[in-house]
């Protein structure tokens, strides 16, 4: 409706430009009619007498009257006068600056406007992955959704977790942020399920491992999506365990073995070359998770240790025996495992694909491979590690945030961010979809990641999760750590570790509000 009254008012402009002229043509020839000196109003020279052409007489009557002047068919010319000039020019300029006005105002209305703002805005924390890769992700969202905004924030991993609660609870976090794939259970008041047209609970079971199945789904409800995945592999030295003529092993009979023969003590019995970083905790980098492999492997429930209390003791005694005694593989003295591993003296070493670019950047000419961790009694069972993206409860954007995780669930979008991560590091996290297991299977660094996944389990005692003092992951690793350096250090056995061990980490698990009968 706006064109119509921009044109109905300016043709009301012109038109009434078009009433004073004709009102003061009218007025003119009122004044021609009240001077009679001449048949056009112009008075007659000075001195010049009417002619006959101009009255006569009726004679037949012999009234005395007007007679109208014989036709003519030359049309009078109307005399200039500076009032009438100005008027008509005064009228064309009028008639100009309407015609102008129309043509501007339909310009203003018709030109397609630049998008200068978005109606909402979504913050989205993240953590790893630099700017640029995600902006990618975003870009391709934003173009088939003008109306969002989405500024990505790549967060300090220190007390993440800690940060992330309080913002949250404040009302000043993110929209959409990443958490770790153990925080569900202490989080899950704080994430919005996903609804049905984001992704629906059998696409879900068709495109994601079973472990991200028993992670992220609560009673039906799915509250996250993971961008990428990761799990536990043991990474080998290839130079040593070919001059020693040992094969990665697959099981932990054959890695025992392989362990101790590629071992080189001094003459004092102190290590020089170890067969494995594993058998003690505070200077394995992954200790918590290696134990973990093992429980799992055991069939240990880690939500009530006392029921598997035998299969408890018999993983513990097993992993700190490579730090004990004079059999030992591994002892406290030595570096770091993941800098002794990258100096060249550690045969094997477990860890994580991040770990491939950390290990880079200390030797960049380390020989290196990566294999499936070893088997107990046909288990070939790992543990999974690895970031999901939610959206806050508290977020007052949740319907353009859901929509956001639509864009995140598609396969597309998964392909693109494991590609444009890999431009700038080599390669991208391992995909999380199982329909792009096949995308890296010729890759050997990322392949044996992802092979492990079909069988992978999660785990509380994790390393590397940020989780801040107090958290989940934290304390349970804590009352870990007490345990293994009771028995390595102390020489407590095992089975007496076990009341401290599992009465604290059922402290844990109860300040959390977790039971038996959640996730592990």
């Amino acid at each position: 409706m706006r064109i119509p009254l921009v044109l109905y008012y300016t043709w009301l402009i012109i038109m009434d430009g078009n009433v004073v002229f004709n009102g003061n043509s009218t007025d003119q020839e009122q004044q021609d009619q009240a001077n009679p000196q001449s048949p056009t109003g112009t008075p007659a020279a000075v001195g010049e007498q009417p002619t006959a052409d101009a009255t006569s007489t009726t004679g037949d009557t012999g009234g005395v009257g007007t007679e109208s002047p014989p036709p003519d068919d030359t049309v009078p010319e109307e005399p200039a006068s500076q009032s009438a000039g100005g008027n008509g020019l005064l009228k064309k300029i009028l008639i100009g600056v309407g015609i102008l006005a129309v043509i501007i105002l339909l310009i203003f209305l018709f030109l397609p406007k630049k998008e200068t703002s978005k109606n909402v805005k979504l913050v989205w924390w993240g953590l790893w992955e630099e700017n640029a890769t995600m902006q990618a992700l975003i870009s391709d969202f934003e173009k088939e959704n003008p109306t969002i905004l989405v500024e990505y924030i790549k967060q300090d991993p220190k007390q993440y977790r800690d940060r992330l609660i309080s913002r949250i609870n404040n009302d000043t976090g993110p929209d959409i942020f990443r958490f770790h794939n153990t925080w569900l259970p202490i989080m899950q008041d704080m994430l919005v399920p996903l609804s049905s047209d984001v992704i629906s609970a059998a696409d879900f079971k068709k495109t994601y491992y079973p472990v991200m199945q028993d992670d992220l789904v609560r009673k039906g409800a799915i509250y996250g999506i993971p961008l990428g995945t990761d799990s536990l592999a043991l990474f080998v030295n290839t130079e040593l365990l070919e001059s020693a003529g040992v094969p990665p092993p697959t099981n932990w009979d054959d890695f025992t073995k392989a362990a101790k023969k590629m071992t080189v003590k001094d003459e004092q019995g102190e290590i020089k070359t170890s067969g494995a970083a594993i058998g003690v905790y505070g200077n394995i980098t992954h200790a918590p998770d290696i134990i973990s492999v093992l429980f799992k492997q055991q069939g240990i429930n880690l939500l009530d240790l006392d029921t598997s209390l035998d299969a408890e003791i018999e993983a513990l005694t097993f992993y700190t025996g490579f730090g004990a005694d004079d059999q030992r593989v591994w002892d406290s003295r030595l570096d770091e495992s993941l800098l002794a591993f990258s100096k060249g003296t550690v045969a094997m070493y477990f860890g994580y694909s991040w770990d491939v670019f950390r290990l880079q950047r200390l030797n960049a000419n380390l020989p290196f491979a990566v294999h499936p961790v070893p088997g107990l009694y046909g288990k070939n069972t790992t543990i999974a590690s690895y970031w999901v993206e939610g959206v806050s409860a508290r977020s007052a954007n949740q319907k353009e945030a859901l929509l956001f995780m639509q864009y995140l669930a598609k396969k597309e979008t998964a392909q693109k961010f494991y590609s444009e991560a890999a431009k700038a590091r080599g390669f991208g996290e391992p995909p999380a979809r199982i329909d792009l297991a096949d995308s890296v299977k010729d890759n050997k660094i990322v392949a044996p990641f992802v092979a492990q996944m079909e069988t992978a389990d999660s785990s509380f005692f994790v390393s590397d999760t940020q989780d801040g003092e107090g958290g989940l992951n934290s304390l349970a690793n804590t009352y870990l750590g007490d345990a293994v350096n009771a028995i390595v250090n102390d020489g407590t056995s095992p089975k007496s570790v076990m009341t401290s061990f599992n009465g604290g980490v059922a402290q844990t698990l109860q300040k959390y509000d977790i039971s038996a009968t959640s996730n592990p």
